[in-house]
């Protein structure tokens, strides 16, 4: 695993979670980072991205608004502030590197392990 996903858990509708996405092992300097989701019985979908210098971000429609993306200030690690959870946002999540912040989920070469959200109403 080069990406660790963390930070996942139960929480009520209107809640929050911030996810966390560490390297393993390895440097992903100069990566852009994304966030992908995948609810039982769907495909996995797009969410967040972010650019190496943290000053692009991308969402999905559904969590703009709600989900911010960041970077900490040595760019290694990268977070998902996620407020006003809503039950549609039950999903593993997943974190991903890539040459470039895309929605593309296939442009991604390395991923996370995965953290499970599950928002309860």
């Amino acid at each position: 695993v080069q990406l660790q996903a963390s930070g996942g858990g139960l929480v009520q509708a209107g809640g929050s979670l911030r996810l966390s996405c560490a390297p393993s092992g390895r440097s992903f300097s100069g990566y852009d980072m994304g966030w992908f989701r995948q609810a039982p019985g769907k495909e996995r979908e797009f969410v967040a991205a972010i650019s190496w210098g943290g000053l692009s971000t991308y969402y999905t429609d559904s969590v703009k608004g709600r989900f911010t993306v960041s970077r900490d200030s040595s760019k290694s690690t990268v977070h998902l502030q996620m407020n006003s959870l809503k039950s549609e946002d039950t999903a593993v999540y997943y974190c991903a590197a890539g040459a470039r912040a895309t929605t593309i989920m296939n442009r991604y070469k390395y991923w996370g392990q995965g953290t499970q959200v599950t928002v309860s109403s």
